[in-house]
């Protein structure tokens, strides 16, 4: 009775250290092998095998201590361990794509996030210029192209504009390139409008 209370005692001590330290050794070796297959080869390849001898190394010396040490206390208890420790690493190995995928597709959801407030403020920036053309009597007479629909620069300009309000409104991913054909629309017709480079109008008060 008293093996069997020392025994059970080793167990939950030892197996949440023993279960972590496989499960976390498993998934960074898992991780690494993804990484250097989705990869190309480059010169720092053969640090691979240098990388792999660390973390097994460093992953043994926090499993093996929590294994043997309940084993040498109770051979049930070392048992039960051992089994503990198999079901992690297989847990680990298997669940680490899906993980590591969920993970990618979250920093590429937050990135496209960012590029489209980037891209909003970079919008707003343009209809702020082109409405000082717009709205401004005196633009529109010195630059009656910037307004004429009939030319191929101000009809591109146009599509443009429309282009990006509607990727804006649905949040599409190809929201900030439309707004970088904005941006080069507007440039092309003030240049065919005959606006000096780097002299945009003032917005109408």
């Amino acid at each position: 009775m008293h093996g069997l209370l020392q025994g059970a005692w080793a167990v939950l001590l030892c197996a949440p250290v023993l279960v972590a330290s496989v499960a976390a050794t498993v998934f960074v070796v898992r991780r690494r092998a993804l990484a250097a297959t989705g990869s190309a080869p480059t010169s720092s390849a053969p640090d691979g095998g240098d990388q792999l001898f660390w973390d097994l190394f460093l992953g043994s010396c926090v499993a093996l201590p929590a294994l043997l040490i309940p084993a040498l206390v109770s051979p049930w208890a070392g048992l039960v361990l051992a089994g503990a420790a198999a079901a992690s690493g297989v847990a680990a190995y298997r669940g680490s794509p899906r993980f590591l995928a969920w993970r990618a597709a979250r920093s590429e959801e937050r990135q496209r996030l960012s590029a489209h407030e980037a891209a909003g403020v970079r919008h707003d920036e343009l209809l702020r210029r082109w409405r000082g053309y717009e709205l401004d009597p005196a633009c529109s007479i010195d630059y009656p192209a910037l307004t004429d629909v009939r030319l191929p620069e101000t009809s591109a300009l146009i599509k443009a504009m429309r282009t990006a309000d509607q990727l804006r409104i649905a949040t599409h991913k190809g929201y900030p390139d439309a707004v970088g054909s904005l941006a080069a629309s507007l440039a092309a017709a003030e240049r065919a409008a005959g606006i000096p480079a780097g002299v945009p109008a003032e917005p109408a008060r």
